[in-house]
């Protein structure tokens, strides 16, 4: 199981994943606001999208868990 966390806290704009996608490292997975600027948030391995545990709109701190891969 692999994870994908926030490195910062902001707002989630978008979700471009969703469970039972294939990703490759670098692909772009969602999209965050923080501190008025968009942070995209990419793989960092290759797997296959096993959870996405936030939806468009909700806030998040660093450290929390977007996406879960396996």
């Amino acid at each position: 199981m692999k994870q994908i966390d926030a490195a910062m806290a902001g707002t989630v704009l978008s979700v471009l994943v969703k469970k039972g996608d294939e990703v490759k490292a670098g692909d772009q997975v969602a999209m965050l606001e923080s501190m008025k600027m968009e942070i995209p948030v990419e793989a960092v391995e290759d797997g296959v999208v096993s959870d996405v545990k936030v939806d468009m709109g909700d806030f998040i701190n660093e450290g929390d868990t977007l996406i879960v891969m396996d």
